[in-house]
């Protein structure tokens, strides 16, 4: 799996850890069309994009433990 961050796009989010795809429809995050940077999808959706990127990565380790 690779290293995600908030220039990775949605879609590639998706891919890599399927798991997050609950976060982003939570957060009505678009995760299969137009392939959006994270931070430009929060930005559209007026999230704060760090705080998203947090979620995930906590959902990424706990389903790695």
């Amino acid at each position: 799996m690779s290293h995600c961050s908030l220039e990775t796009s949605v879609p590639d989010w998706v891919i890599d850890h399927p798991e997050t795809l609950t976060v982003f429809q939570e957060l009505e995050i678009d995760y299969c069309c137009g392939g959006k940077s994270l931070e430009f999808a929060c930005q559209e959706q007026g999230l704060n994009e760090h705080e998203v990127l947090r979620k995930l990565s906590k959902l990424i380790g706990e389903n790695r433990s």
